[in-house]
């Protein structure tokens, strides 16, 4: 297809299948085997690996990226249900998703996702702005998730789970949501912005993780975590305040860490009190 200059709109590979009602923007690609269901909106700039999948009424952002092989808008299956997507998956811009990739129907992702290789996301999950999910991790569905999350590699966020913004969650970390498994009872685990879950944690159902707080690598979490403070251990206790975490070198605060670590995120440029005043304008 051409636009009225002449020039290419989009770069189809004739192997493609495309659906009807299928809306296209300027300078999309898309590789060979992939299928892309009716009623899409695929915005400008947007770039569809070889063998991807676009489930019916997916809508993507500009300047995206969707991994070989990945399925985006993927059905929750039931078989009694005559309409597998009544609530499509709409992502926000410049999202990368990169190969292997399964992301559900029936969820609102917001602008500058990105995911490592082979990550699984459910359907009912919101998630906002500036979010990395590493390799290998998956979100369980009905799950509520902020602006600037990081979770690192094999990542298990529980159904239910609520994460606020700007939270960190390192690799291997388990938010488990069953009080007494297996049961019909879930109760979701709560973390709240800027706090820092480390390497091999494992948070129990119910547990709230609160603000600027740290939950030390290994830690088996089974109560309530309070506003900077800091616990380590089976059971997790609380070993000391973050306020006194020292850097081994030179000896100065590193928490709360966004005034002392500012790679990605909205203060980067400057630092976070000059960020935290511009908001307050």
């Amino acid at each position: 297809m051409k636009d009225t200059d002449g020039k290419m709109m989009q770069k189809i590979d004739r192997t493609a299948l495309i659906g009807e009602r299928v809306q296209l923007g300027k300078n999309v690609r898309v590789k060979a085997g992939c299928i892309i269901e009716d009623d899409v909106t695929i915005q400008d700039d947007t770039y569809i690996d070889y063998h991807a999948v676009i489930r019916k009424g997916t809508q993507l952002g500009e300047r995206s990226y969707i991994g070989a092989g990945c399925i985006i808008g993927e059905h929750s299956f039931d078989p009694n249900s005559e309409s597998q997507n009544a609530e499509a998956l709409s992502i926000g811009t410049d999202a990368v998703i990169r190969s292997g990739s399964v992301i559900y129907g029936h969820s609102v992702i917001g602008e500058h996702f990105q995911t490592g290789h082979h990550v699984t996301v459910r359907e009912h999950t919101q998630i906002g702005d500036h979010v990395n999910v590493g390799t290998l991790s998956d979100i369980e569905g009905y799950c509520e998730i902020g602006d600037y999350v990081r979770m690192h590699s094999n990542v298990h966020i529980g159904q239910k789970s609520s994460i606020g913004d700007y939270v960190w969650i390192f690799p291997y970390v388990v938010l488990t949501n069953d009080p007494t498994p297996p049961s019909n009872v879930l109760k979701s685990v709560t973390l709240e912005p800027f706090a820092v879950i480390s390497t091999c944690a494992i948070l129990l159902p119910g547990v709230v993780v609160e603000k600027d707080s740290l939950v030390v690598a290994g830690a088996i979490v089974t109560k309530d975590v309070y506003t900077g403070e800091v616990v380590a251990g089976n059971p997790a206790k609380k070993i000391a305040d973050i306020s006194s975490i020292k850097d081994k070198q030179t000896g100065q605060s590193v928490y709360p860490w966004r005034y002392t670590f500012k790679r990605g995120m909205p203060w980067e440029y400057s630092d976070f009190q000059t960020f935290l005043d511009m908001q307050q304008k």
